[in-house]
């Protein structure tokens, strides 16, 4: 879809689309920023498209598009869009140029056959006539074909050679893209559409084994931001991202879920010992007085609420998540800085 748009906005269709995109912005109070002009363009051209259900759904339930929201739309939507398409051309990159090698496979086959035929032809006549002019041309002709075996084949290796470091390179590049289309760009933590993957995978192939998901939110981020600016927001996202990502190493998963807003993945570990890690990066951050690199002025104490859940028999990735993320709300609750333990599902139906 990233592809059609582009193409749309260099076409006849340039301006409806456009007047399209400034309508709904209008429509919707959004102003007509070059970021918001980017994400409405994406919405009127594919109204289905996630970004623009994504959109609907925040307006559907009262929330103001405001310029930290469309950044994170941007950042969740519009540059996977990107990403995609940078993956698949690489992969019909890479695909062409397999494709090449095996001509000259195909090529380098079919002049052996060639040769070959050429051997037998000779050897029939070898058996058939001793006649000394005879041998002689039969010669000459095995020499010839000899000597232009010989020059295909040097050529066939080169060209060989060539598409074996055109084959490497792209498959380096498509390995590449393929990060980046899993990774956030501003804490090099994996990006949500990774996580929601692996989570999935964990769920269905982990039957009965531990699993514990932790959902965390960096406390008044939104008050914090305003008052500092997104640029001095980033840095203490990036913060948080560091002390996450020490401590989610694989196979543990560690990941920016949306904005202000990380998870991570214990495959195999308890609840109690995820609390106790969990507590102790709470504490690793809150015990750490920031500066803003601009002016060196003191940003004051930053704070995280968790929410834990261990995964029960049978559980499907969105009710663990679900309990996770509720646990998370009654830190928030709570007074904030804090990390709670979602209750068992199974048990809270038993208790019933």
């Amino acid at each position: 879809m990233s592809n059609d748009i582009e193409v749309s906005v260099r076409s006849s269709n340039a301006y409806s689309l456009a007047m399209e995109a400034i309508r709904l912005m209008e429509l919707h109070g959004v102003w007509p920023t070059p970021l918001n002009y980017e994400i409405w363009l994406y919405v009127a051209g594919d109204p289905n498209s996630a970004l623009a259900q994504e959109i609907h759904r925040l307006i559907g339930s009262g929330e103001k598009i405001t310029e930290e929201i469309s950044e994170s739309l941007a950042s969740k939507f519009i540059s996977r869009l990107k990403l995609n398409d940078e993956v698949r051309d690489a992969g019909l990159r890479l695909t062409r140029e397999l494709a090449s090698v095996s001509e000259v496979i195909n090529e380098a086959q079919k002049a052996q056959k060639d040769y070959n035929e050429t051997l037998e032809g000779a050897r029939s006549s070898f058996d058939g006539d001793s006649d000394a002019q005879r041998l002689r041309q039969l010669v000459g002709r095995l020499t010839d074909a000899t000597s232009q075996i010989l020059s295909q084949h040097a050529h066939f290796e080169v060209r060989l050679s060539e598409s074996s470091r055109e084959v490497a390179r792209l498959r380096k590049h498509l390995d590449q893209v393929r990060l980046e289309a899993m990774t956030d760009a501003l804490t090099n933590l994996a990006n949500r559409k990774s996580f929601d993957e692996a989570l999935e995978r964990h769920c269905d192939s982990d039957e009965g084994k531990n699993i514990t998901l932790a959902v965390l939110d960096i406390d008044h981020f939104k008050r914090f931001n305003d008052t500092w600016g997104h640029q001095t927001g980033d840095q203490v996202l990036r913060y948080v991202a560091s002390v996450l990502s020490r401590i989610g190493r694989a196979p543990r998963m560690a990941a920016r879920y949306g904005g202000e807003e990380f998870a991570m993945i214990f495959p195999n570990e308890t609840i109690a010992s995820v609390e106790r890690l969990l507590n102790e990066a709470r504490q690793e951050i809150a015990s750490r007085v920031l500066k803003r690199r601009s002016t060196n002025e003191d940003l004051g104490t930053i704070t995280i609420s968790v929410g834990i859940a261990e995964r029960d028999y049978g559980e499907d990735s969105y009710d663990l998540l679900d309990r996770a993320d509720k646990a998370l709300y009654q830190s928030k609750n709570g007074g904030r800085n804090m990390v709670t333990c979602a209750a068992s599902a199974l048990k809270a139906i038993d208790a019933a």
